[in-house]
C-alpha cells in the first residue's frame, strides 16, 4: 500500500509541477490553444523540443524532454518516414522511436509539456514510424527483416502483444509509413525502394492476418483521411485516394498529377491535403471531396519557403493550422488555413537548435 500511495503521490507531484511551469510561463496563458512537438533524432541523445501554440498559430518554445534513446543522428531525413513522431488520436500521449536504439519512448502530454511513462524495445532493427488506433500501436522497424511489431497501450505504457508481428516483402524493402484504416480493422504498410503497399487484416486480439500485396510505384508516404476514411497516398508525381476493403484489397478512387511531387502528406477535418516536396521546399495543395476527387487549390502550390527544405508536416487538432519541419533553414513552418478555401497565410513558426540536419518528426495538436 505505501508503494503505491509512493507511486501516485510522485506522479501527482509531478504533474502539479508541470503545471505550476506551464501558468508561470508568460507566453502559456488560458488562451494557449495547444502544442507542437519536433524530435532531434541526436545520435548522442534524441530529445523533444517543445513549443506552445498560441491562439493565432504562432509558437513559442518552452523547452525539451529528452527520450531515454538515442536517435540516428545523420543529415537531410535520415529516418526517411513519416509519423516517427505520433500523437495519439485523443492528444494525450506522444509517442517516439529511438532508431539507433531500437526503443520506442511514451509520454503523458500535458499543455506543451511531457512526462516519460516509458521505453520499450521496438521488437525489431531501425525503428521509424508509429501508428495508433485505439489502444493498439505498432511500430515499423525498416532495417534486419523488416517487420512492424504490436503493442497495447495503456495509460501511457506500451506492452508487448504476443505474436503480433508482419513481415515487409524483402528485408531492403525501405519501409516509411503505416497507418490504420479509418476502422482500425487493417494496418497499412509503404515500401518506397520495392513500391508496394502491404495491407495487414487486424484480428480482435490485435495480431494480424497474412498480407495483401499492393503495387504502387513511388510511394513514399500515406496517412488515412478523417473526412471520407479513404487512403491519401503520395510519392512520384501523383496523389491519389485509395478505398480500403477489410481484407485489405485497395482500390484506386481518384490520382492527380501533384504540383511539385511530394514526399509527406496531412489531411485535414475539413478535407484539405497537403503535401511536402523536400527539397523543392513548397506544399502541395488540393481539396477532398466526400467522393475522394482532387481540386488543386489555387495552381497546386499552397506555399513556397525557399531554402527551406519541407519536411514532415503535421495538423493542428482543430484543422485550423499547419506547420512543418524545415531541414533547409532550421525553422517550423507555419501557416493558417482557411476553412473555406484551404488557403495557407504564413504565420511565425519558429527557429530550432543549429544543429537541425538530422531532426525527424513533428507533431501537433
Amino acid at each position: 500500500m505505501s508503494k503505491l500511495f509512493t507511486y501516485k503521490s510522485a506522479a501527482l507531484l509531478a504533474v502539479l509541477s508541470l503545471t505550476a511551469a506551464v501558468r508561470s510561463n508568460a507566453q502559456e496563458t488560458s488562451t494557449t490553444s495547444g502544442a507542437v512537438f519536433v524530435m532531434t533524432n541526436s545520435n548522442t541523445g534524441n530529445e523533444i523540443l517543445q513549443f506552445v501554440r498560441n491562439p493565432n498559430g504562432s509558437l513559442v518554445s518552452v523547452g525539451k524532454t529528452p527520450t531515454g534513446g538515442n536517435g540516428t543522428g545523420g543529415t537531410t531525413d535520415p529516418l526517411a518516414s513519416q509519423h516517427s513522431l505520433l500523437l495519439t488520436s485523443d492528444s494525450r500521449f506522444l509517442l517516439a522511436v529511438n532508431a539507433a536504439s531500437g526503443t520506442i519512448s511514451s509520454f503523458a502530454v500535458i499543455g506543451a509539456f511531457l512526462i516519460p511513462t516509458g521505453i520499450v524495445s521496438s521488437g525489431g532493427g531501425f525503428p521509424n514510424a508509429i501508428a495508433q488506433s485505439g489502444n493498439l500501436v505498432y511500430v515499423l522497424n525498416a532495417s534486419g527483416n523488416s517487420n512492424v511489431v504490436g503493442f497495447n497501450l495503456e495509460d501511457g505504457h506500451l506492452s508487448r502483444i504476443p505474436n503480433a508481428t508482419g513481415y515487409l516483402t524483402t528485408g531492403l524493402s525501405g519501409g516509411s509509413s503505416l497507418t490504420f484504416s479509418a476502422d482500425g480493422k487493417v494496418l497499412l504498410v509503404s515500401e518506397r525502394t520495392t513500391g508496394v503497399i502491404d495491407s495487414f487484416p487486424v484480428n480482435a486480439d490485435g495480431t494480424l492476418g497474412a498480407a495483401t500485396v499492393t503495387s504502387y510505384p513511388g510511394i513514399f508516404d500515406f496517412t488515412t483521411s478523417p473526412t471520407n476514411g479513404l487512403l491519401i497516398t503520395v510519392g512520384g508525381p501523383t496523389v491519389t485516394s485509395t478505398s480500403v476493403a477489410d481484407n485489405g484489397a485497395l482500390k484506386t478512387v481518384d490520382s492527380t498529377p501533384i504540383f511539385a511531387g511530394a514526399c509527406w502528406v496531412v489531411v485535414t477535418p475539413k478535407g484539405f491535403v497537403y503535401g511536402s516536396t523536400g527539397g523543392a521546399s513548397i506544399n502541395d495543395g488540393y481539396s477532398l471531396s466526400t467522393s475522394g476527387g482532387f481540386t488543386a487549390i489555387g495552381t497546386g502550390e499552397a506555399a513556397l519557403v525557399p531554402g527551406a527544405t519541407i519536411l514532415d508536416l503535421a495538423v493542428s487538432s482543430d484543422g485550423m493550422f499547419l506547420f512543418s519541419l524545415n531541414s533547409g533553414n532550421g525553422t517550423i513552418g507555419a501557416w493558417s488555413i482557411n476553412q473555406s478555401t484551404g488557403v495557407l497565410t504564413a504565420n511565425a513558426g519558429a527557429v530550432l537548435p543549429t544543429s537541425n540536419a538530422g531532426f525527424n518528426g513533428i507533431a501537433a495538436y
